[in-house]
């Protein structure tokens, strides 16, 4: 007996709105269901709480994922001064206050810290292994332990708004694995006293933004082929940054069989010896996406091979 098919193969990305209130598996399954496709995962994780950007990948566009996730940043957020949370969020319980509230000079003085490469400690609230578990896991089990500091990069962060005393918005540029609840939290350290961050919407990933994302309204339009194709964005949305290669047909049929390939063309030879071993490119043939492949020796090594 046969096993129902779960969907079509349906290969690319949807730019996803998510609502606050949805965790990012929900959001998946959704876009999943509208498109009715067979296999969908995320380019990077958001909180219920938060809202905004989610790029959702369907298809072959699943092996593209931890590019997605490595691109650049935007968020919108809104500090709440004078209250400290266990979570860092509005989501927790109130752990210290503080009467001291910020000037809006005073923010904008402190913020050249907390830009460029940094240290910061995740929240004890977040989704890190600790000895295999989650962090938030041991937090809610009341298990006491501590997150190391790690490097992250801030491009930028600026003051948008002080709307009233005990509370600031910001726009904040980023690079991967950067916690704007512990941006927030660090920042009101900073500046004597405490903070919480109360909301928070990403506006974009990389080349995936809000302005072009589609509402979980919009989701119930899906259900024409045609409407679907005027959302789907290619598979290389997610591969912006990264070098690309054309090769001849057979030698992109050699990558799709997981060999290792050495370019004929003198142009694309002389590109593998000025990236350099290890970097990672993307390899086409005819305009369509062939595979991720890692330089090596001069060589193409296919990392993640597209059945398209």
């Amino acid at each position: 007996m046969t096993r129902k098919r779960r969907g079509e193969p349906v290969h690319g990305w949807i730019a996803f709105d998510k609502p606050v209130g949805m965790t990012s598996t929900q959001a998946v399954a959704a876009v999943r269901r509208a498109c009715n496709a067979d296999k969908a995962g995320h380019g990077g994780t958001l909180d219920p709480l938060a809202s905004g950007m989610l790029p959702v990948a369907l298809g072959e566009a699943t092996k593209t994922v931890q590019w997605a996730m490595a691109g650049a940043k935007r968020y919108r957020m809104i500090v709440r001064w004078g209250e400290a949370t266990a979570t860092d969020d509005a989501e927790g319980e109130v752990s210290e206050t503080s009467p001291h509230r910020p000037t809006a000079a005073e923010i904008r003085a402190a913020l050249p810290a907390f830009t460029g490469e940094i240290m910061q400690v995740p929240s004890t609230y977040s989704a890190i292994l600790v000895d295999g578990r989650r962090a938030y896991d041991l937090a809610r089990a009341g298990e006491a332990f501590e997150l190391a500091a790690r490097p992250i990069r801030i491009d930028s962060f600026e003051l948008v708004d002080c709307p009233d005393a005990d509370h600031a918005i910001f726009d904040v540029g980023c690079g991967k694995g950067a916690y704007m609840r512990s941006l927030g939290r660090d920042l009101a350290r900073a500046l004597g006293t405490v903070g919480h961050l109360s909301s928070l919407r990403r506006l974009s990933v990389g080349k995936f933004t809000v302005e072009n994302a589609i509402s979980m309204d919009m989701l119930g339009e899906f259900g024409h082929i045609r409407r679907l194709s005027e959302h789907l964005l290619p598979i290389e949305t997610a591969l912006d940054d990264i070098p690309a290669l054309a090769l001849t047909e057979a030698e992109a049929l050699r990558l799709r069989y997981g060999q290792i390939v050495q370019p004929l063309c003198p142009a694309d030879r002389a590109c593998i010896d000025q990236l350099g071993n290890g970097s990672i490119v993307s390899v086409s043939t005819g305009g369509k996406l062939v595979a991720i492949a890692e330089i090596d020796a001069g060589m193409l090594r296919p990392v993640r091979v597209m059945n398209l």
